[in-house]
């Protein structure tokens, strides 16, 4: 089932403004598990968690920062 427009921008907006600190604090808690390894992969372990949020909710962020495509076009 597809998102409307104005659906996928509500999504954004609940993703980004809650599930993104509640994503940060969980990537910290994992790091601090690993007892402070080394920094190179200690940045390697956040480049990645950073990457791997995203990955899920591709569909939900395309195109929300473009106009509205269901909207009416001006006819001028």
């Amino acid at each position: 089932m597809a998102l409307s427009y104005k659906a996928r921008r509500r999504w954004s907006l609940v993703i980004l403004v809650i599930g993104m600190p509640l994503y940060v604090v969980a990537a910290v808690t994992l790091v601090n598990w690993l007892d402070r390894p080394a920094i190179w992969l200690e940045f390697l372990v956040y480049v990645v968690l950073g990457v791997l949020w995203a990955v899920p909710f591709r569909f939900v962020f395309r195109g929300v920062g473009q106009a509205d495509p269901d909207a009416p076009r001006d006819k001028e």
